[in-house]
């Protein structure tokens, strides 16, 4: 049974033998790779850019609200909210940058990656 089972699998000697690139080092398919990780990162960036955009907007709103149900009196509520809002839209930015940022990291530690193996396959 043995015999039979590798003599399936070594029945071609000379494929087995034959120098061949090896996939994962195929530039192409690193070229795929890094493509696909660059289309990625840039669709994480538009979506982090997305909410940070959208809790700004909601931040506004809340304060608008504030101040539409405090007839423009300019109460403490007012300036809280004001206040409020424009903390949150400051951190939503911090925070947004941050996380490109790390979105950023991550894709260069990808391609580093990528690199590598390519480079070790290659001699």
């Amino acid at each position: 049974m043995a015999f039979i089972w590798q003599g399936t699998f070594f029945s071609n000697l000379t494929a087995i033998a034959a120098p061949a690139t090896p996939l994962i080092a195929s530039s192409n398919v690193s070229d795929r790779i890094s493509e696909t990780t660059s289309e990625t990162a840039k669709k994480s960036k538009n979506f982090i850019r997305d909410a940070a955009d959208k809790v700004e907007e909601t931040a506004r709103n809340n304060a608008s609200r504030v101040e539409d149900a405090s007839d423009h009196n300019g109460s403490w509520a007012e300036r809280k909210a004001k206040r409020d809002a424009a903390r949150i839209e400051t951190r939503a930015e911090e925070d947004a940058a941050r996380t490109q940022k790390a979105v950023d990291n991550n894709l260069n530690a990808v391609e580093r990656t990528i690199d590598n193996i390519k480079d070790a396959f290659t001699k």
